[in-house]
C-alpha cells in the first residue's frame, strides 16, 4: 500500500521538537543532580531553597515529556511498518532499539557507576541493581513497537483516513486518561519502581502507552496537519489554566482524592501542552537547516550517552560554591554541547550509524 505522502515541514518540526524534548531530557538530570529529589546517579543535593525551583521544573517536566516522546514514536510507527513489512520492522525495530539497551547495560552504565562503587564489590552491586537507568524508555518503547507488530500480524495495512480532530474526541481522551491514571495508581502509586526493569516512573504508564496509541491514530489521520492553529493557542492556554487550578488543590488535599486531581491535572496538562507544542512547531519551526539536521540526526544518541556526560561534568563542578540553580545553569552550558558532541563522536565510529 502506498502512504500518504508526508509534508517536509512535517517532518521537520517533530524532528525539531524531538531535539528540544531530548534537550530537556538532559536539563531534566541535571535538575535532579542539584535539587532535593536524589533520583540520578550523581547527585549534589541543594542546600538552599533555589533546589525547590529544580525540583518544580522535574515535576512539570514528568507530567509529559515523556508521554511526548511516545507520541512521537507511534507517530513514526505505522509508516515504518507499512514500509518495510512486518519481518524486516521487527528486525529493525530489535537492532536500532535492543542494540542500544545492550551497549548502555553492558558498556555504559559500568563507567556512569563505576566512580561511585569502586572497589572490589562492584560487579555485586553492579549485578545487584542491574537497571537500565534512563534507556528504560527503549525498553518500554521496544515492547510497544513489539506489540504492534503482532497487532499487525496477518491483517492489512491501515489506510490513511484524513480527518480533523474534534474538541469532544480531545476531552474524553483527557477523561479516561485521567480515570484510568488514578485507578492504576491504585496499585502502583507514584514514586514506584520497578527493580531489573528498572521503570523509574511505572506510574505512568496509562500516559505512555496512551499517548503512543495517539500518535499512531494521528499519523493515519493527518491529525498533525489537520489541527488547526487556535487549536495551539488554547492548549498552552488550558496547561497554564489546569496547572494554576489543579495543583494548588492536589498539594492541599491527600489521600484519592489528591491522587485523583494530580491524575487530572497530569493528564489536561500533558495532552493540551502537545497539542500546543505541536501547532507551536508546525506554524513557526517547520524548516530545517544545517544546524537543524545534525542536531536532529544526534538526537537518539544523545539521549543514550548524556549519562555519562552528566556524571563526569558533576565530578567537575564539585567544588564549585555556588546556590543550586546557579550550578543547574552552569553544568547546563557545559553539557549540552558536550552530549552532541560525544553523540557525533560515537555515531563516527564504524558501523554505528547503521544502528544510530
Amino acid at each position: 500500500m502506498k502512504t500518504e505522502p508526508r509534508t517536509a515541514s512535517r517532518l521537520y518540526a517533530v524532528d525539531n521538537l524531538r531535539v528540544v524534548l531530548t534537550a530537556l531530557v538532559v536539563l531534566h538530570h541535571v535538575a535532579l543532580t542539584y535539587g532535593n529529589l536524589p533520583l540520578w546517579y550523581y547527585s549534589d543535593p541543594a542546600r538552599d531553597p533555589s533546589g525547590v525551583a529544580l525540583d518544580m521544573l522535574v515535576t512539570i517536566d514528568q507530567a509529559f515529556f515523556m508521554g511526548f516522546f511516545f507520541l512521537i514514536s507511534g507517530f513514526f510507527t505505522p509508516g515504518s511498518h507499512d514500509r518495510k513489512g512486518g519481518r524486516t520492522f521487527v528486525r529493525d525495530r530489535l537492532v536500532r532499539l535492543g542494540v542500544p539497551l545492550l551497549a548502555y547495560l553492558l558498556l555504559l552504565r559500568p563507567l556512569v557507576t563505576l566512580g561511585d562503587h569502586a572497589g572490589q564489590d562492584y560487579w555485586r552491586f553492579y549485578l545487584g541493581t542491574w537497571d537500565p537507568g534512563p534507556m528504560w524508555f527503549v525498553e518500554v518503547l521496544l515492547v510497544f513497537a513489539l506489540l504492534y507488530a503482532l497487532y499487525r500480524r496477518g491483517g492489512r495495512p491501515a489506510e490513511a483516513r484524513p480527518s480533523a480532530v474534534r474538541a469532544r474526541w480531545i476531552v474524553l481522551f483527557v477523561l479516561g486518561l485521567s480515570v484510568a491514571t488514578f485507578l492504576w495508581r491504585i496499585p502502583v502509586p507514584a514514586g514506584s519502581h520497578v527493580p531489573v526493569l528498572g521503570l523509574p516512573t511505572p506510574s505512568f504508564l496509562p500516559q505512555y502507552a496512551s499517548m503512543f496509541v495517539a500518535g499512531i491514530v494521528a499519523f493515519r489521520r493527518g491529525w498533525f496537519e489537520t489541527l488547526p492553529a487556535r487549536a495551539g493557542r488554547v492548549g498552552l492556554a488550558v496547561a497554564g489554566v489546569s496547572s494554576a487550578v489543579l495543583v494548588p488543590f492536589s498539594v492541599m488535599t491527600t489521600g484519592a482524592v489528591s491522587t485523583a486531581l494530580t491524575a487530572t491535572w497530569e493528564s489536561a496538562f500533558a495532552v493540551s501542552l502537545v497539542i500546543g507544542l505541536v501547532v507551536l512547531f508546525r506554524e513557526r519551526f517547520g524548516a530545517q537547516g544545517r544546524r537543524g539536521r545534525w542536531l536532529s540526526a544526534h538526537a537518539f544518541t544523545v539521549y543514550i550517552v548524556h549519562p555519562l556526560v552528566l556524571v563526569a561534568v558533576g565530578h567537575a563542578l564539585s567544588g564549585l560554591q555556588a546556590i543550586a540553580i546557579v550550578k543547574f545553569a552552569v553544568a547546563a552550558v557545559v553539557s549540552l554541547p558536550l552530549c552532541w558532541g560525544l553523540a557525533y563522536l560515537v555515531r563516527s565510529l564504524p558501523g554505528a550509524r547503521r544502528v544510530l
